[in-house]
């Protein structure tokens, strides 16, 4: 199998909001949902994941709630808000322009 990526810096939150975008989940789902979609390329690790959630109810980006999981435990869940959305517009829009500058300086080498 391939080495495991590191995350760029910046790219945690984009990445939260895009997974919370497709519908409420709790931490141990987020980071399971980034690793499996990713093809286990990505992990997020708890020690990165709580604090970016944290930053993100701060921002008003998320709301969390108690429900229990389907394995009958308490957990939070975390949804996108409105303003959510709205900053994962402004983050999808800004990753792409990097990216389009990035291969653009690739290509020229």
């Amino acid at each position: 199998m391939g080495k495991k990526s590191e995350l760029l810096p910046g790219t945690l939150d984009l990445l939260i909001l895009k997974t919370l975008s497709r519908g409420s989940l709790h931490g141990y789902g987020i980071a399971a949902s980034i690793k499996r979609i990713s093809g286990d390329l990505l992990t997020v690790e708890e020690g990165s994941l709580y604090p970016a959630l944290q930053r993100l109810l701060l921002q008003g980006w998320v709301k969390a709630a108690w429900k229990v999981t389907e394995t009958k435990r308490r957990a939070r869940y975390y949804t996108l808000t409105r303003e959510g959305r709205k900053q994962l517009g402004e983050e999808m829009s800004q990753y792409e322009s990097m990216i389009t500058a990035i291969g653009r300086v690739l290509q020229d080498a």
